[in-house]
């Protein structure tokens, strides 16, 4: 089995709807996906540009604890970027990004152990792209910038050790880790979010 990379972003549970539209923001724009609906707990409704295994039919999660979606993001290209999409036809948008995908998100809308927050659990689809992830600073940046503009709390990399890359926290850019000598464990680190 293939590395299974991915960063986990937590917002205020209430934010769910605000990630996605930011989310969708990030997407390549292309009329091959037809807009995936959504129905979020709660009754809020709206489309994304994306599947949901792989499938376009309308998702009702209001009686679900998680959603499952297949996206495609836009990214920066740097030197790890560039390595991961060398002899691939990909073409550059007009801001100098380019799409990488499929990248697999789960959301767990109130996970048990932070009731109040949400979890938006991005993983790379193949070892390439989660070595991708792990080196490139502008996956980082596109993963903090989403924490940013959802008011989301922390975004952590998590590369399928014992320790979790803290990448974003409380409202900056970080570089820590959990365990580390800041934070014992997840909650340790839970402990500094509001709320």
């Amino acid at each position: 089995m293939g590395l299974d990379y991915g960063y986990e972003i937590f917002v205020p549970a209430r934010n769910v709807d605000k990630a996605l539209v930011a989310l969708s923001d990030l997407a390549p724009r292309t009329d091959r996906v037809p807009p995936l609906a959504l129905t979020l707990p709660g009754g809020g409704r709206l489309s994304v540009p994306f599947t949901s295994n792989f499938r376009s039919e309308p998702v009702d999660c209001t009686a679900s604890d998680t959603l499952e979606l297949d996206t495609s993001i836009m990214f920066g290209v740097d030197d790890a970027v560039r390595e991961y999409v060398a002899g691939r036809d990909q073409e550059l948008d007009e801001l100098g990004r380019v799409q990488i995908g499929y990248i697999y998100l789960t959301v767990r809308f109130a996970p048990a152990r932070h009731p109040g927050y949400a979890a938006l659990e991005f993983t790379a689809a193949t070892s390439g792209m989660s070595r991708m992830f792990e080196r490139s600073t502008a996956v980082r940046e596109v993963f903090t910038g989403l924490t940013a503009a959802c008011g989301g709390v922390c975004c952590l990399l998590d590369t399928e050790s014992d320790t979790f890359q803290i990448c974003w926290l409380n409202g900056r850019p970080v570089r820590d880790t959990v365990p580390g000598p800041n934070f014992a464990d997840h909650a340790d680190l839970v402990a500094t979010w509001p709320g």
